[in-house]
């Protein structure tokens, strides 16, 4: 097809803001971008785009849909007073709870959530504790069908015993040889966190890997997990995980709210990824991670959304406000760091995981993996204050149209390869079944 009549937000590393070119687009990739081109190729189909804004999707480089079904959902008894009781209270009882149907119909909410929120590339951290086989499949070919591009591990952990542990070795292990021969498929290797495994499972994980696979591991996220490392080990989680091979160049550590100097250089020096996740952490409670720091020490940072609806731009907006109140100075976490992180550092890692296809850019031989923005700015627009255009004028609700490999998704807010009011339904209709199973294994966790 050719795209006309849109403002192209290009994101190159020197970003333009194309206003009178047009975009052909063949094969899922973006192959020419100028003017006349639906003279040039008078047997394409042209889309018109009435002068929206025309930009690459967003990326979400963590996130859980298994957690689609804590929404709304009470927890019996006190409130949790702090993330350990979160944990045991909340989560762990909840992935107990997940069959094969609960996986797909939460996979199935979020993707419909990410393609209504502009998200194209979802970087996903599973656990089903009762069901582990095959459930990464079941995900996958949820994203699939939607449309969507996803990279996928599963959660390994011991809190479940050994039997368990190795089951996720297993699911990791399949997914990461299956992924590598599917188009718009990635694969991780999934770790829950340092606080729940021991020495024998990181051997474990660490022998099971390839040379060309990494890991994805909550790292630091509370107080707990280094205190728990520490005591298993003598050693802070950064330096544990070093010990057993677990951080390099394709190891994600999510969160690293309590790390320290020599943990986050650590991390620097291993070209290990960091995401952060502001709106998770703000619920949780468990405190800010110091990203600017961060930054300056060479760590790659991205942005997750840990479970919360994939709206990018609001977890953005969350991290440049956040940083400022935490330090109490309105001149701290740049727009400019926030563009790093949540552009060129997400894209950098989805390219890694999925290196088919070029992706986070608008250029010739890139994805045409695409948003189209309803943005009408009262002020002038540039390619040097649209960071600040983003944080304070747009919202996801101006997204009209999601595309992903040149195939729309959503188009004019038309839902074109999911059933939104038949998944909707059918995923509440399960809910209470879950949340009945969930109240269940309350207090498995002690």
């Amino acid at each position: 097809m050719i795209i006309k009549n849109g403002r192209i937000i290009t994101w190159e590393k020197e970003n333009r803001i194309l206003e009178d070119q047009e975009l052909l687009i063949q094969d899922g990739m973006i192959v020419e971008i100028g003017t006349g081109l639906a003279e040039k190729h008078p047997g394409e189909e042209v889309v018109d785009a009435r002068s929206q804004y025309i930009m690459p999707g967003n990326i979400c480089a963590h996130t859980h849909f298994y957690g689609a079904y804590a929404r709304g959902m009470g927890i019996p008894g006190p409130a949790p007073k702090d993330f350990p009781e979160i944990l045991k209270k909340l989560w762990w009882p909840l992935d107990l709870a997940l069959d094969e149907d609960g996986v797909r119909y939460s996979a199935l909410v979020f993707a419909l959530d990410a393609i209504k929120n502009g998200t194209t590339t979802l970087f996903d951290h599973h656990a089903s504790p009762n069901f582990i086989d095959g459930s990464l499949d079941v995900i996958g070919d949820v994203l699939l069908d939607a449309g969507l591009r996803g990279v996928l591990c599963y959660e390994v952990t011991d809190r479940n015993g050994a039997d368990g542990a190795k089951a996720g070795i297993k699911e990791n292990v399949r997914m990461i040889k299956k992924a590598s021969g599917i188009d718009r498929l990635g694969a991780s290797f999934g770790l829950h966190a340092s606080l729940t495994l021991d020495d024998g499972t990181l051997e474990a994980c660490r022998d099971a890997i390839g040379d060309e696979a990494g890991f994805h591991i909550h790292v630091g996220e509370h107080q707990v997990d280094e205190y728990d490392s520490l005591r298993k080990s003598g050693l802070r989680v950064i330096d544990r995980l070093e010990k057993f091979g677990i951080l390099g160049p394709k190891t994600i550590v999510v969160h690293g709210v309590h790390i320290d100097l020599k943990e986050a250089t650590l991390l620097a020096e291993t070209d290990t990824w960091l995401t952060h996740q502001p709106r998770s952490n703000m619920n949780n409670a468990v405190g800010v991670a110091a990203i600017e720091d961060f930054l300056r020490l060479g760590i790659k940072v991205g942005f997750g959304t840990d479970g919360f609806y994939h709206a990018m731009w609001e977890e953005w907006k969350t991290a440049y406000y956040l940083h400022k109140i935490h330090h109490r100075d309105p001149r701290r976490m740049s727009a400019l760091d926030i563009i790093q992180m949540g552009v060129y550092n997400n894209a950098a890692l989805a390219n890694l995981y999925l290196p088919d296809s070029k992706l986070g850019v608008i250029e010739p031989g890139a994805a045409a993996d695409l948003i189209f923005v309803d943005y009408h700015p009262h002020t002038p627009l540039s390619a040097g204050n649209l960071p600040w255009q983003i944080i304070f004028g747009f919202q996801e609700g101006m997204i009209t149209s999601t595309m992903v490999a040149g195939k729309f998704l959503m188009k004019d807010k038309e839902l074109l390869t999911l059933d939104e009011e038949k998944i909707t339904a059918e995923a509440q209709a399960l809910a209470p079944k879950i949340w009945e199973k969930y109240e269940g294994f309350l207090g498995t966790y002690k």
